[in-house]
């Protein structure tokens, strides 16, 4: 057995070439993603810097603990604060009064609040003293700090742990992506080899060979490929790893320290998965050779009859019907899923493989309804309703691209501009002026300023939960009231003061007059607030909203203004952020179509893709002409010129590329209906984006590589 596997992987290298090189890059790209992914765990140590000559610090409170209902008991849930609370002023009295204290100085990138005076009680202070005295003086009071847990009390101690949060979001979405092409790509190879090998299958059946023999040739056969083709992946991922690393710091995805490389583990998990997926590419395709019967050494006809099993008939459906549930369940449900990354990064993969397994079933009445000129269109259009599963194995890696293109690329841009549409609406301000920290301003006679700042809020959601959420400080409410322009479900915003709170439909006490229990920013609470209006949901930015009084800490960053004339602009431009019109404040929002992060992260993924699309694309279609020498030969016997025979043959791979972009375009369609429809049951703006450059580029290079890989054989063929 292993004598003919190993001659069968020498004389037919060429169809091998394609999955090997399709596998190879896959283990590649996951041994790269899983030493990136394995960098994400741990942000580097670093020294402290703000009490590094202080062998003790004493901080304030920097998490807010409180009881949840766990079943029969309770247990406690924690959450950070946006920023530690003050050391007790009878406790700093009482430090002082018998050691050495160190007040730190805070950092640039941590602003005090506009309204803090000199005389505020720090949120830390170094101790020159025993740690065991220092605790015992302390008690619950506060946090008290030794040893690199004094990195704590560093503005933004968190900030290397933060910066990887959206590195392993990144990478691990890569390798999802990575995954599921490749077995893609990799199966789609094997089934059209096995097709193709009809007749030496059937051979194979004359002499003798048994369809557990064949499955057991096939399966050795890829399994041979996976070892050989893993390996090298492996070489390929550690010589990959540090180029990826360079590019996330270069882009702006990572932080400048970012460096890859040590475990060993994403090795020994690429190679076992290339090899895996190697045996499963092979395993179905083994199945159907198996069946093969010895009269298949005798057809001379290439007309595919059994193109879909009952098998891939039923999972396709399956798959098809489970994405179109789930697309339906999350609307129904909670459309707010529908605008995040990765509902719309990992939900179009279902409908992707079930139109993929079905679209043996899809190809022939497409194919037929395209009307093409001339005798050679009418060939092109017959030849591919006729060879099913050719045309099918080349129309799918395109439909996977595309449709990664289109979801992705339409998805973020939709939602990024929508969020732009949206607080364009939410107020009547003529001039906007935003910056991470805005100095205050007084307004001017016949101008309406209204200063605003972020803060956060904990509430409880029910007796099981306590949830956090990101809320605005409004700086006066009577301008705010006159300015804002919010999407109020019941109240009044206008009734907002300092007892009382505008919530969102998310909130689960949202009646307007009843009480909430807030828990502020800085842990401080709980507080009881009445609720003075409610909001709808919107792309996720409506509300909460409330006064300074109950946002400790918040630093204005923007101040939208109307009236005053020039006064007006002046009295923004003074408090240092940049100026400009709502319009094109809110312009900019719109046309940004998300962060440059966010763009060269979906220009990644959708690049490995392409890559697979492409290698797919070559590997088929030079596999699909190269043995058609008999049929193209019986064309120039029938008086067709060589051109004409290209024609034909190209034609037939820019047809399938076509298919394979209408079935992408219909995945797209769907998703996007789908984000539309979120957005309006959310009350947001409905912003139709179809990214048509992106799609129709991907479609074009697709377009490009089949063309070509299908006319070389060909017009060697032809000579």
């Amino acid at each position: 057995m292993l004598t003919v596997v190993l001659s069968g992987l020498r004389a037919r290298w060429a169809s091998f070439l394609g999955g090997f090189l399709a596998l190879a890059l896959g283990v590649g790209l996951l041994v790269t993603m899983g030493l990136g992914l394995s960098a994400t765990f741990h942000a580097p140590e670093r020294p402290p810097q703000r009490f590094a000559s202080s062998p003790v610090v004493v901080q304030g409170q920097d998490r807010l603990t409180l009881d949840v209902r766990r079943g029969p008991g309770t247990a406690s849930v924690a959450h950070r604060l946006d920023r530690p609370q003050p050391v007790d002023r009878e406790l700093l009295r009482e430090l002082r009064a018998r050691w050495t204290v160190t007040p730190g100085d805070r950092s640039p990138s941590d602003p005090a609040p506009a309204n803090a005076s000199a005389s505020a009680a720090p949120d830390a202070v170094g101790v020159d003293a025993p740690a065991a005295e220092v605790r015992a003086l302390v008690g619950h009071r506060a946090q008290v700090l030794t040893g690199d847990e004094r990195r704590r009390a560093d503005p933004d101690h968190d900030r290397d742990a933060d910066a990887l949060v959206g590195v392993n979001a990144l990478l691990g979405t890569a390798g999802g992506v990575t995954a599921f092409v490749s077995v893609f790509v990799v199966a789609s190879t094997f089934a059209f080899a096995v097709a193709l090998r009809r007749r030496e299958f059937g051979l194979l059946r004359t002499a003798g060979a048994t369809p557990g023999q064949i499955r057991r040739l096939l399966l050795a056969e890829a399994a041979a490929l996976g070892v050989l083709a893993s390996a090298a992946g492996c070489a390929l991922g550690a010589a990959g790893a540090p180029l990826l690393a360079r590019l996330l710091v270069d882009g702006g995805l990572a932080p400048a320290w970012f460096t890859v490389g040590g475990p060993v583990w994403p090795f020994h998990a690429a190679f076992w998965t290339g090899v895996t997926v190697a045996l499963a590419g092979a395993l179905a395709a083994s199945r159907r050779a198996g069946k093969v019967g010895p009269t298949a050494a005798l057809r001379s006809a290439d007309v595919d009859t059994d193109t879909l099993p009952a098998g891939r008939a039923l999972l396709g459906t399956g798959l098809l019907l489970a994405g179109l549930g789930l697309l339906v369940w999350t609307y129904a449900t909670d459309p707010s899923a529908l605008l995040k990354r990765k509902t719309y990064t990992t939900l179009p993969m279902l409908l992707i493989t079930g139109i993929a397994l079905l679209s043996p079933v899809l190809v022939r009445p497409v194919a037929r309804l395209l009307r093409l000129p001339g005798a050679v269109g009418t060939l092109v259009r017959e030849n591919s309703a006729a060879s099913v599963r050719r045309t099918a194995a080349v129309a799918a890696p395109v439909l996977v691209t595309v449709a990664l293109a289109g979801t992705l690329f339409g998805s973020a841009t939709g939602v990024t501009r929508a969020k732009g549409a949206e607080a364009r609406e939410q107020t009547t301000a003529a001039y906007v002026a935003a910056a991470p920290s805005l100095r205050p301003v007084t307004a001017p006679a016949g101008a309406v300023l209204s200063p605003t700042g972020p803060t956060s809020v904990f509430v409880r959601d029910g007796d099981a939960a306590v949830v956090k959420y990101g809320a605005r400080a409004v700086g006066d409410p009577a301008a705010f009231a006159d300015l804002a322009r919010l999407p109020v479900v019941d109240g009044d915003p206008r009734d907002l003061d300092d007892r009382s709170i505008i919530v969102n439909e998310e909130f689960e006490r949202r009646r307007v007059g009843e009480t909430v229990e807030v828990w502020r920013a800085d842990g401080t609470g709980p507080v009881r607030l009445r609720i003075a209006a409610v909001l709808a949901v919107g792309t996720g930015d409506n509300g909460p909203y409330v006064t300074r009084a109950n946002a400790p800490g918040s630093v204005t960053d923007r101040i939208d203004a109307r009236g005053g004339g020039t006064a007006a602009v002046r009295a923004l431009e003074a408090s240092g952020g940049t100026v400009g019109t709502a319009d094109a404040w809110a312009a900019a929002a719109r046309s940004s179509g998300g962060s440059p992060q966010a763009r060269l992260g979906m220009v990644l993924v959708l690049g490995i893709a392409l890559v697979y699309t492409v290698i797919g694309l070559a590997n088929t279609l030079l596999m699909a002409t190269s043995v058609r020498g008999g049929e193209l030969a019986s064309l120039r016997l029938a008086g067709a010129t060589r051109t004409q025979v290209l024609r034909v043959v190209t034609g037939e791979a820019a047809l399938a590329v076509a298919i394979g972009t209408l079935l992408g375009l219909a995945v797209t369609a769907l998703v996007l209906g789908a984000l539309g429809a979120g957005l309006a049951a959310l009350a947001a703006p409905v912003v139709a984006v179809f990214p048509w450059g992106t799609v129709g580029a991907t479609a074009g290079v697709c377009a490009a590589v089949a063309v070509a890989a299908s006319a070389l054989p060909a017009w060697r063929l032809t000579r």
